[in-house]
This record gives C-alpha cells, sequence and structure tokens, in this order.
C-alpha cells in the first residue's frame, strides 16, 4: 500500500473525508498520525520564522513605545523642553521653541503620524500570530481527538474479542452438558 492511499484510508476513517479534501492543518494532523510522529509545534517559533525585518521592528517599536518607561520619560523629556524653552533660555535671550512651542507641537505631530501606523503594523502582526496560535491549537486538539477515537476503537476491538471468547466458552459448556 503507497503512502498516498495509506493517508486517504486514514482520513476517510478517522474525519469521513478523502485526504485530498482535508484542510492543511488536517493534512499535517493525519500524516502525523501515520508517521506516528508528534503534532505540536510551537506557534511562537513559527511567527518569528515567517516575520520580516520590518515586523520585528515594528513590534520593538511597539514594546517600547507602549510601555510605562516611555511615558514617563517621554513626559520629562516635554516638560524639560516646555520648562526650559519658557524659563532658562528665555533669560539669556536664547529660547529657540517659546511658548506656544510650535516647533514641539511639530515635533509630537510627527511622532504620532510614524509611530501609529508602526504600532498599528505591530498589532496586524500579533493578528496573524494569534491566527496562526489558534491554527496549532485546532492542529493539536484535532489530533487528541482522533486519537481518543482510536483508541476507543482499539478497546472496542478487544471487548468484542473477549465477549467473543466467553460467548464460545459458554457455547462449549452447553455442548458438554447437552443444552440446546
Amino acid at each position: 500500500m503507497n503512502a498516498g492511499t495509506h493517508f486517504n484510508d486514514l482520513s476517510l476513517r478517522l474525519l469521513g473525508r478523502a485526504f485530498d479534501q482535508l484542510d492543511p492543518e488536517e493534512v499535517r494532523v493525519v500524516q502525523a498520525i501515520a508517521a506516528r510522529a508528534p503534532s505540536s509545534r510551537d506557534a511562537a517559533d513559527i511567527g518569528d520564522a515567517q516575520a520580516s525585518t520590518g515586523d520585528r521592528l515594528a513590534d520593538r517599536v511597539a514594546a517600547v513605545g507602549g510601555s510605562w518607561g516611555f511615558i514617563i520619560v517621554f513626559t520629562l523629556v516635554l516638560l524639560g523642553w516646555m520648562l526650559l524653552n519658557s524659563e532658562v533660555l528665555q533669560r539669556f535671550g536664547l529660547a529657540f521653541d517659546p511658548y506656544p512651542f510650535i516647533f514641539l507641537n511639530l515635533m509630537l505631530s510627527t511622532l504620532a503620524a510614524v509611530q501609529a501606523p508602526i504600532i498599528m503594523m505591530s498589532q496586524n502582526r500579533q493578528s496573524a500570530k494569534d491566527r496562526l496560535t489558534a491554527s496549532v491549537d485546532y492542529e493539536i486538539n484535532l489530533r487528541a481527538e482522533l486519537e481518543i477515537m482510536r483508541l476507543h476503537e482499539k478497546l472496542d476491538q478487544m471487548r468484542i474479542g473477549e465477549l467473543a471468547a466467553k460467548v464460545e466458552e459458554l457455547c462449549a459448556r452447553m455442548d458438554k452438558k447437552g443444552i440446546s
């Protein structure tokens, strides 16, 4: 029996569909069952392997930009900028961005315009990771369910064999005693 026929028989028996009609996750599960190999995979490792440099950079920017450390440091820089340009440097006539802090507003707008799409890219990547995790979880759950079904089949076959042996034994006893 070749591998294709074996996969098809296995998928028909376990899933009730031909092998060529299965989803990619189901194909991996049937192949793993046929090979008696583990089917678990780490979704984080798969996601990291598929990530581009831009994806990893977006994740790092989102991690830094969405942290309390960034918010605290950024708040201190803003307060320092305003204090420096309103009090300290104005005394010497060197304030480079006096009140209403037009240059500061321009920098903040530019930062927001750049940071928002980067954070959205990171969120999209996280959504893709979540879908991948759900797919891997589905594979694991399907594998567990199918293996449990196979164990039930084996137990049922063993039980049927035991019952058939008991029936034969009873028939033999009845024949000995002449009971029909």
